[in-house]
């Protein structure tokens, strides 16, 4: 395994896999807080070229994580179908890229060939594309799942209504989500993340979320954003539950910090399964984002990419309805302005879609970024290219609770308009139902939540 290579005179070497794989990674600004960043743009090049050609072999056998320190790992290796590893094992990276690009490798052959992978070979593969390369490779898979309605089919742009408050108020939430209704949002899942995650704030939200759905009788799915624990003790006292949520990391030190192991994990999983309201199979909802790991030190000295990856590895063993990036929420630290965002949004679309998962992206940004709404609709645009599952959207695009800027409901029906996708099957039926579409296309009555008051 060759771990160096010379540059205009230069030779760069590198101490190990996790060491090319850190500088082989587009400029992040947490890769520079971690102290693992190439130094300048030379030992970036240098680096991709070293990674070029090592194996799918070298990344499988050499994780960021150790197999005996880590759950995640573990999750990761044991997942790997090794007939197709064997298959593959002795291509370089640079042949990988080659094939998932290649003009006659679609959507069959990119799902078998991802049951042969492990994350650090996605990731690793990711670092060598492009973001042209990254949206022309997403677009070809398409990953569907089922809670109580099917998302991910091409042609279909789903959303999720994210109907925050800044003191969980139940009328406050209920406006909200009309409003999100009215403008066709709400097919992927009623969302919000709650304020207070005690056991009865939740389950008055998971309750309001059920006599909404259930009085309009709109096809969808709820999750309330509130911790794995919270939400099984939830379901145990008969709350109508249909996904159960957690953020997760990418290493067993990410997910402990996070408050929860994998054991409790497939307890929750099982438990949603047994009693919860959703038809399924699909019946969790995963959000992650780079840097969450080093936030918590909890990276084991790899890069934040990899590290995203990871969580997509891990999320695959509980097949879930949804997986998001919140690609710009954690700040600057991490992802320093909208080039990087922009990248990062690619990145993690790209990476999770071959894992194998049903994914989105929270195209989003902090206040305090350097980073601004038409970023914010230029990833969306791209994202919309490469066939995202699916988006979010909060009131005026501006969520008064995470205090943070993502799509408006306006701006995701702009999505659907631009790109001609459709809600969900039988959410569209349902907003014909409702007037707010005839023949796909919007009436007058489109976004305008007055239809829901007085029945």
């Amino acid at each position: 395994m060759n771990l160096k290579t010379k540059l205009f005179g230069e030779v760069y070497q590198f101490g190990s896999v996790k060491e090319v794989l850190a500088k082989a990674n587009e400029e992040k600004s947490g890769d520079r807080l971690a102290g693992i960043a190439a130094e300048n743009a030379l030992e970036r090049i240098a680096a991709k070229e070293v990674l070029s050609q090592l194996t799918v072999a070298d990344l499988r056998n050499n994780p960021v994580v150790d197999y005996d320190e880590d759950e995640v790992t573990r999750v990761i290796q044991d997942a790997v179908n090794e007939k197709i590893y064997n298959e593959i094992k002795n291509w370089s990276m640079a042949e990988l890229r080659e094939y998932i690009v290649g003009l006659n490798t679609g959507d069959r052959e990119l799902k078998r060939l991802s049951r042969g992978l492990t994350s650090e070979v996605i990731a690793g593969v990711a670092k060598l594309m492009s973001n042209m390369d990254l949206i022309y490779a997403a677009k070809k898979l398409e990953i569907t799942a089922t809670c109580n309605t099917t998302i991910g089919q091409k042609g279909i742009l789903a959303a999720r209504l994210q109907p925050n408050h800044t003191t969980d108020d139940i009328e406050g939430i209920e406006l909200s989500l009309y409003e999100g209704l009215a403008y066709g949002m709400g097919d992927a899942v009623l969302g919000l993340n709650p304020v207070d995650d005690s056991i009865d704030s939740v389950s008055r939200i998971y309750n309001l979320f059920n006599d909404v759905k259930n009085k309009w009788e709109i096809p969808t799915q709820t999750c309330v954003l509130a911790h794995v624990t919270t939400v099984m003790e939830c379901i145990k006292r008969g709350v109508p539950v249909d996904l159960v949520f957690q953020s997760i990391a990418g290493s067993q030190k990410g997910n402990e910090a996070f408050g929860f192991t994998d054991e409790i994990m497939e307890e929750a999983h099982a438990l949603a399964l047994k009693e919860g309201t959703a038809f399924g199979p699909n019946v969790m909802y995963f959000e992650t984002g780079q840097g969450a790991e080093l936030s918590s030190d909890a990276h084991h000295g790899a890069d934040q990419l990899v590290m995203e990856a990871r969580c997509y590895g891990y999320a695959k063993k509980y097949n879930p309805y949804l997986v998001n990036t919140v690609v710009g929420f954690i700040g600057p630290e991490y992802l320093y302005n909208s080039k990087q965002v922009i990248r990062a949004g690619l990145e993690d679309h790209f990476m999770g879609k071959l894992t194998g998962i049903s994914m989105g992206v929270d195209i989003c940004h902090t206040n305090h970024m350097k980073t601004d709404a038409n970023d914010l609709e230029i990833l969306a645009t791209l994202l919309g290219v490469a066939d995202v599952n699916y988006v979010i959207g909060v009131p005026g695009g501006d969520d008064i609770m995470l205090n943070y800027q993502t799509p408006s409901y306006q701006d995701d029906a702009t999505l659907r308009e631009l790109f001609n996708r459709r809600p969900i099957k039988e959410f569209e039926e349902w907003m014909e139902k409702m007037g707010l579409i005839e023949n796909g296309k919007y009436t007058d009555r489109f976004g305008d939540a007055s239809i829901f008051f007085g029945k």
